[in-house]
């Protein structure tokens, strides 16, 4: 049996061109994230978390040193950054059968498909990458039924996920909306008969 993933001359598991697809959806039931994580929202979290160790081993120095409310001190702001850096990993827009979810810094908004009355992209200007700083850009705007007002732009052509990759916003925008316009023609199917 050849093994060819263990040797040098075979092709990539995932190709390059391949990178910036949606992921596959089998379980429709479980919340998943329909685009993958950008390089900058990534490349944060390793920094946040490469800090983090920084600040551990000074609690550890601390601690060694007989200082325990200094290291405790220490401890507890790291364990800050880790929770920081991995919330900053789950932010996103998710999807499942049940409906879509909003996951920001410190809020979390879920909305049953019902309760979802548009999704579709505007151009709008937009925060580059989270700063105040404001750009022209292209946005996911989800409204809701109720009080016809729209969810807090949370994918944007310029945010940690997206920028400089216009392509996989407009994926990540189009599978969104697909989600959308499926649940709702199913439940539309449901109310009818």
């Amino acid at each position: 049996m050849p093994l060819n993933f263990l040797t040098a001359d075979h092709a990539p598991v995932v190709p390059a061109h391949d990178a910036d697809r949606p992921l596959p959806h089998e379980e429709r039931a479980r919340w998943r994230r329909p685009y993958r994580l950008g390089p900058w929202r990534v490349a944060g979290a390793a920094v946040v978390l490469l800090l983090t160790s920084y600040v551990l081993i000074s609690a550890v120095i601390l601690a060694v040193a007989g200082q325990l409310t200094g290291a405790a001190a220490f401890a507890a702001v790291a364990a800050l950054m880790t929770a920081a850096a991995l919330r900053a990993l789950r932010m996103g827009v998710w999807v499942s059968d049940a409906g879509l979810r909003q996951v920001g810094p410190l809020y979390t908004v879920t909305l049953p498909w019902a309760e979802v009355s548009a999704v579709r992209t505007a151009q709008q200007p937009v925060k580059w990458l989270g700063l105040p700083r404001t750009v022209q850009g292209q946005a996911l705007v989800v409204e809701r039924t109720r009080g016809g007002s729209a969810l807090r732009t949370q994918l944007t052509t310029h945010n940690a996920d997206f920028l400089n990759r216009p392509e996989a916003f407009d994926r990540a925008a189009d599978v969104i909306e697909g989600w959308s316009a499926e649940a709702r023609g199913v439940q539309g199917e449901h109310g009818a008969r």
